[in-house]
């Protein structure tokens, strides 16, 4: 599960390069701006990732992208470590940190790839008629990677693992057991444990609304730009639909069997499963990126790397946060107030990437080799690789005895040249428009 979280970062990102290099190239729409950009000698037409809804389909996937990467490698080296700690013979791994990563991987795997299958349709769908051709190299890498959505693990049944590893810890508070929740340091399931606890030290109101309410200032677009402030109304929401959950397995035990109260809770369980992962995601981003800040010179990435890097961290947060809005309106941490705040926060760091949203997918150093895309090349060159792409179909290609092509002198030719579908003393009914 861990390499095939790690390589689904590669899936979306190349499926993002050639849907973003395209959508540079690809212009579309008269620019009102058209007698400025003629005295310039510049297009007058829109480059179609100028559009807010080219920008919203395909920037946060790259984000995402990058998201996936720095999970990926954050579960393989703690894989590798726990391997280390038990060739050793090392008591300090406990069944807490088993299963805790069982159930990361659990959450990563089902969520990060049903989010890479799904966005390598959009960034399809994002490049038009074109995305169709097999040239485009966007069928071909579609039809490679769906099957992970499935092998080791569907992604509708992963949930359930997931949420019984958390329930324990749920467990563990509610009977106040300190020697088990101690267990839980270090593991990426201890962020719960503060916000488990305000929720359920509450008096009076609904015991699963959040103690965390967004915003924290003055109520504009700029309290949704703090990446920390993000990441805890995602801790907030992840912890609410996971004692949601709790809550709605003991109620439905005491009026059902104990496999048709969990069969009810199934749904409540993929939400709670999927906010875990998003958590677990931007965290990952977030600490991947303040590692290699610490590592000044030693680090690939220098300061505006780090920076863009950042933005991609609060357009993905403030993305996931506006896709599944009724989570945080359901704990009530958003406010419906604040809704346009949020979505005005999203134009304005989309705005922010937009003029690297072609280096950050170069910055993946994918060749025209491995991407096997007319729309993606490095050069730019699409409409030309396109035809090219045509020319070498072998539906193309001229038959041996001279004629246009195969099939042609066997099917079509005869409907074209003084052929069976045209109008003849009115005994036939229509002429072929071929």
């Amino acid at each position: 599960r861990a390499y095939i979280i790690h390589s689904s970062n590669d899936a979306l990102a190349m499926a993002c390069t050639i849907a973003i290099r395209y959508s540079t190239i690809r212009r579309q729409g008269y620019n009102a701006d058209a007698d400025k950009k003629h005295a310039e000698n510049a297009p007058n037409e829109i480059q179609v990732l100028d559009y807010r809804q080219q920008q919203y389909r395909l920037l946060p996937l790259l984000a995402a992208s990058y998201a996936i990467f720095f999970s990926g490698k954050h579960v393989l080296a703690r894989l590798k470590n726990i391997e280390n700690e038990l060739v050793s013979g090392s008591t300090a791994i406990t069944k807490t940190i088993v299963g805790d990563i069982h159930a990361t991987t659990s959450a990563l795997k089902s969520y990060a790839t049903a989010f890479t299958a799904d966005g390598i349709e959009d960034c399809r769908k994002a490049c038009g008629g074109h995305g169709f051709l097999v040239s485009s190299g966007l069928v071909e890498l579609s039809n490679t990677y769906l099957q992970s959505c499935t092998v080791e693990g569907d992604n509708y049944m992963l949930p359930q693992q997931v949420v019984k590893v958390l329930l324990k810890l749920v467990g563990a508070m509610q009977s106040g057991d300190a020697a088990l929740l101690k267990d839980h340091k270090g593991t990426d399931m201890e962020y719960l444990i503060a916000p488990l606890m305000t929720l359920m030290k509450q008096n009076g109101g609904v015991p699963n609304k959040s103690t965390f309410v967004l915003p924290t200032t003055n109520g504009n677009a700029r309290d949704f730009m703090d990446v920390s402030t993000i990441l805890k109304a995602f801790q907030h929401r992840s912890a609410c639909l996971l004692l949601d959950v709790a809550m709605q397995l003991a109620s439905n035990m005491a009026k059902s069997s104990a496999q048709q109260a969990w069969n009810d809770c199934l749904l409540g369980m993929a939400r709670a499963s999927r906010a875990h992962a998003s958590y677990i995601l931007l965290r990952d981003f977030y600490n991947g990126l303040k590692e290699e800040e610490n590592k000044s010179s030693a680090s690939c990435l220098g300061p505006n790397e780090i920076q863009v890097l950042s933005q991609c961290l609060t357009l993905l947060g403030l993305y996931w946060m506006d896709q599944y809005l009724e989570d945080f309106l359901q704990n009530q941490s958003i406010s419906t107030g604040s809704i346009p705040h949020l979505r005005q926060a999203i134009l304005d760091v989309m705005t922010k990437l937009r003029p690297d949203a072609v280096g950050l997918c170069d910055a993946r150093d994918y060749s025209d080799f491995r991407l096997k895309s007319a729309l993606g090349k490095f050069d730019g060159d699409v409409y030309p690789a396109i035809m090219e792409s045509a020319r070498r179909d072998p539906l193309n290609q001229k038959s041996a005895d001279g004629g246009v092509g195969m099939g042609y002198d066997e099917s079509l030719k005869k409907l074209i040249v003084g052929g069976i579908g045209e109008y003849k003393n009115g005994l036939s009914g229509t002429v072929s428009r071929l």
